[in-house]
C-alpha cells in the first residue's frame, strides 16, 4: 500500500504576509516529498520515518511562529484576540441579564441575574480601569483621569530613570556584578581559544584599516594638521624642557643616568677596538706635530703604551666617580643640570630659543614636508599590510593576544588584581555613567511621542492585563452570588424574627 503524503494544513501559520505563508509551503512540501521517497522506498522504517516527518514539521512550525510573534503586526493580532475573551464575557452577562429580566421572577431567575448583573459591572469597571491606562475614556467627571500613561509621560521617563539608578547602576550593584562574574576569569578563557584571538586580530585590522581611510579624507588632514599647529602654539618648549628635567633630576634620578653613561665609557674603553682607535689617533698627532722626531721614536709603540695610559688613566678616574657618591665631578654635574633647568625656564636667551625652534616647526615648510612623507609612506604600508593575507599586524595582535591569555591562566594573582582594577574603576566611574545613562533614558522617553509610547507599552504589556477584565468579570459575578445570597439569608432572618 502507498502512502500519500501528509496534507499541508495552512491554517497551521498565522497571518504574515502573502509571501511569507507561500514560502513556508513550498519549504514544508519540499521536505514532505523527500520524506515521502525515503518512506515509499524503505517501507521497514514506515514509524521512524512518519515520526521524522511529525518532529520535522512541528519544529518548522515552531521556528516560524518564534519569528512572527517577534514583529508588531502579530503583537497587535495577538493583543485583539486577547480582547475578544473578556469582551465575550461582557457579552454573555449581558445577555444573561437580559433574558432573566425578560423572565418570570423567582429564587433562581433573581439569582442568575444578580450574577450576571455583579458581572457586568465588574467586567465594565476592570474594562475602564485597563483602557483609562493607555487612552482617554469619554466619562465625564472622571474623563480627566483616563489616559494616565500620555499625561504621565515626563513623571514616567524621570522615575524609570531614577529606578534604573538605583536598582541596576548603583556601585554596590556593579561591584557585586564583578565579583559574581570574575571577569578576568572570562577574558582568560576567550583570549586562550585561537579562533577569539584571531577574531580580535581582524577587528584591529577593520578598525586600523577605517582610522586610514579617515585619514585619507583631505578635511580630516587639514584639521589634524592645524590641531597640531594650535597645540604646538600654546606649548611654551624652553619653559616646558625645564620642567622636564627638573622632573628627571628629582630625588638624584640624573645621577642614576651618570652611572650608566660612566659604565659605558668604562666598557667602551676595555675594548681593543677603542683602545687601536686612541693609539692611531696618537700616532697621526706625532706625525702631524713632530714629524722630525716621528721619523726617529717607535711611533706605533708610543701609539699602544699612550693609548693604554690613557685608558687606565679614564679608567681609574671614572671608577672613583662611580664609587663616592660625593665625587667633585657629581657635584659639578649636579650644578650644571640645576643650572641648565633654571636658564630653560627664565633665561630671555633661551625662552626666544624655544620660540624660534616652535616657529620652525609650525611654519617650517621642510619639517612639514618631512613628516608629510614620512606618514605617508608608513601609511602606504600599513595598507599593503592590512590587505595581506599574512598580516604583520593581525599576526602581532594574535600573538598579543595570546601571550596575555596565556599570562592570566598562569598568574592567579594577575587575575586578581585585574579584578580589583575594575571594582576600583566601577567605584569611580558608577556615579557620573549612572547619571549620563539616566538622564539618557529620561529625555529619550521624554521625546517620544505620547501616543506612540502608550501604544508599545500596550502592545507588550496589553495582553497579560486583560485577564485583569476576565478576572474582574468572574470575581464580579461571585460577588454577585454571595450578595444575593446574603440577601436571601437577611430575608430569611427577618421573616423568621417577624
Amino acid at each position: 500500500m502507498l502512502l500519500t503524503p501528509p496534507r499541508f494544513n495552512p491554517r497551521c501559520y498565522r497571518a504574515g504576509g502573502a509571501n511569507s505563508d507561500r514560502n513556508g509551503r513550498i519549504a514544508l512540501k519540499r521536505r514532505d516529498a523527500a520524506l515521502f521517497n525515503v518512506i515509499r522506498h524503505h517501507p521497514a522504517s514506515f514509524s521512524a520515518a512518519r515520526l521524522a516527518l511529525h518532529t520535522a514539521r512541528r519544529a518548522a512550525l515552531n521556528s516560524r511562529f518564534r519569528t512572527l510573534a517577534l514583529s508588531p503586526m502579530n503583537k497587535a493580532l495577538e493583543l485583539k484576540k486577547a480582547k475578544r475573551t473578556p469582551l465575550l464575557l461582557l457579552a454573555a452577562a449581558a445577555c444573561v441579564f437580559v433574558v432573566t429580566a425578560l423572565m418570570p421572577r423567582g429564587v433562581w431567575i433573581d439569582g442568575i441575574k444578580a450574577v450576571a448583573e455583579a458581572a457586568m459591572v465588574g467586567a465594565l469597571a476592570d474594562w475602564f480601569a485597563v483602557a483609562a491606562l493607555f487612552r482617554r475614556v469619554p466619562i465625564p467627571v472622571v474623563s480627566a483621569h483616563t489616559a494616565i500613561i500620555p499625561r504621565n509621560k515626563h513623571k514616567i521617563a524621570d522615575n524609570l530613570a531614577v529606578f534604573v539608578q538605583d536598582k541596576f547602576l548603583d556601585v554596590p550593584s556593579l561591584v557585586g556584578l564583578i565579583k559574581k562574574h570574575d571577569p578576568a576569569q572570562s577574558i582568560t578563557r576567550w583570549l586562550t581559544e585561537p579562533a577569539n584571538t584571531a577574531r580580535l586580530g581582524n577587528y584591529v585590522v577593520k578598525l586600523t584599516s577605517g582610522i586610514l581611510d579617515l585619514t585619507d579624507d583631505v578635511r580630516i588632514q587639514v584639521f589634524i594638521k592645524d590641531a597640531l599647529r594650535d597645540v604646538l602654539a600654546k606649548v611654551d618648549l624652553s619653559q616646558s624642557m625645564g620642567s622636564i628635567l627638573d622632573t628627571l633630576t628629582k630625588d638624584g634620578r640624573h645621577q642614576e643616568l651618570l652611572d650608566a653613561g660612566i659604565e659605558q665609557v668604562v666598557a667602551l674603553l676595555r675594548e681593543p677596538q677603542a683602545r687601536q682607535f686612541i693609539a692611531e689617533r696618537i700616532v697621526d698627532w706625532v706625525k702631524s706635530e713632530y714629524p722630525k722626531m716621528e721619523k726617529i721614536l717607535p711611533s706605533a709603540w708610543l701609539g699602544e703604551k699612550g693609548a693604554e695610559t690613557i685608558a687606565n688613566a679614564v679608567n681609574r678616574m671614572l671608577e672613583q666617580v662611580s664609587e663616592n657618591p660625593t665625587h667633585q665631578l657629581r657635584q659639578k654635574f649636579d650644578d650644571a643640570a640645576h643650572r641648565l633647568i633654571v636658564k630653560l625656564k627664565s633665561d630671555p636667551a633661551f625662552l626666544e630659543k624655544g620660540e624660534e625652534f616652535k616657529r620652525y616647526l609650525v611654519e617650517g615648510e621642510a619639517l612639514a614636508l618631512y613628516v608629510k612623507d614620512m606618514w605617508g609612506e608608513l601609511r602606504a604600508w600599513l595598507k599593503r599590510d592590512l590587505q595581506s593575507s599574512e598580516s604583520a599586524l593581525h599576526a602581532r595582535v594574535v600573538a598579543a593576544g595570546q601571550w596575555v591569555g596565556r599570562e592570566l591562566a598562569n598568574d592567579p594573582a594577575l587575575r586578581q588584581s585585574l579584578n580589583d582594577h575594575l571594582e576600583d574603576a566601577a567605584r569611580a566611574m558608577a556615579p557620573e555613567f549612572a547619571q549620563f545613562l539616566t538622564r539618557h533614558i529620561s529625555d529619550t522617553v521624554k521625546n517620544w511621542d505620547p501616543h506612540e509610547m502608550s501604544r508599545q507599552i500596550e502592545l507588550n504589556i496589553g495582553k497579560d492585563l486583560q485577564y485583569i477584565r476576565i478576572n474582574g468579570t468572574v470575581v464580579g459575578g461571585f460577588i454577585g452570588l454571595l450578595l444575593y445570597g446574603s440577601s436571601l439569608v437577611f430575608d430569611l432572618l427577618r421573616m423568621h424574627i417577624g
